[in-house]
């Protein structure tokens, strides 16, 4: 089978990125969109700074994972999957999935986190937002599609399939809609599910990591709908507090290998340290999403 070719739509999607930021801010200056935050000068230009360093590394990224990908596809595979109408709709649901379990795992062990939480760090939610995105992730998160040249599917179409999730999830990032017809909001992630997931609200944290289908979270217990009386607060448990790019691409970084690596601790401990989840520390003072969810909801029950 000829290798197929297919556009890097990324590339193709920037003067839509421009275009779309440029209608929402005007948008949100209007008075009945008075309730959304709009801009920060100096935070979209930080987000639009991450998805500038995450196209350029893109460029490297993109050969390994390519090479890795045609290693495991032409000496590994289990079938070879034609590139067909059928087989693009199998490896829609077949690389949603795996998204999910990238994006769960991103949340729930720090070594995946300390790329992913670029993503998570501005207090602000618009469609610059969604430009904010990692510079060392793309290096080894995708070993959570390894599987997918391993049954057959053709790098090619992996790659152009990882693009169109990417590309959905552009038009989450924000709170000028409100919310979709239900049976929209049923199957798809949307913008008031995606606002739930970027809230650093105890109920909130960890929930919905759809790529595109919802229904991901649904079955695996992470959906939580957005409540009309718990406004989503942005950013993180304990926010970063700065605008430059080079702070925001590898601060947790930092933090994770202290962590780990400083003081007196065992062997085992130091390793956790890079597996458990962010907020996990080996004394016991430290608190995970799952602690600061219980708490709020004992808080509230009464």
């Amino acid at each position: 089978m000829q290798d197929p070719e297919f556009p890097n739509i990324i590339l193709y999607a920037i003067p839509v990125f421009i275009l779309t930021m440029l209608i929402e801010l005007f948008l949100t200056t209007k008075e009945q969109l008075k309730h959304v935050k709009g801009y920060d000068t100096k935070d979209a230009f930080s987000s639009i700074a991450m998805g500038l360093g995450n196209v350029i590394i893109g460029f490297a990224s993109k050969a390994i994972i390519l090479l890795v990908f045609f290693w495991i596809y032409d000496n590994f595979k289990f079938f070879e999957i034609p590139v067909a109408w059928w087989s693009f709709i199998l490896l829609f649901f077949a690389d949603d999935l795996s998204y999910y379990w990238f994006h769960r795992i991103s949340h729930e062990c720090r070594f995946f986190w300390a790329s992913h939480v670029v993503h998570h760090s501005s207090q602000h939610y618009n469609l610059s937002t969604a430009l904010r995105q990692t510079w060392s992730g793309s290096f080894f998160s995708f070993v959570f599609w390894l599987w997918l040249p391993l049954v057959g599917f053709h790098p090619a179409m992996i790659m152009l399939q990882m693009s169109v999730s990417l590309l959905y999830q552009y038009w989450i990032h924000t709170e000028t809609i409100h919310k979709l017809p239900k049976w929209f909001e049923a199957i798809f992630n949307t913008p008031s599910h995606h606002r739930v997931h970027h809230g650093s609200n105890p109920l909130y944290l960890d929930r919905n990591h759809a790529g595109i289908l919802i229904i991901w979270d649904r079955m695996f217990g992470t959906f939580q709908p957005e409540l009309e009386n718990e406004k989503v607060v942005y950013g993180l448990v304990k926010n970063i507090n700065t605008y430059n790019p080079i702070k925001i691409a590898f601060i947790e970084w930092v933090y994770m290998l202290k962590d780990a690596f400083s003081g007196k601790k065992s062997i085992k401990n130091r390793l956790l340290y890079l597996i458990k989840p962010p907020g996990w520390k080996h004394d016991g003072t430290g608190k995970i999403s799952d602690d600061l969810r219980e708490e709020w909801l004992q808080e509230n029950s009464n």
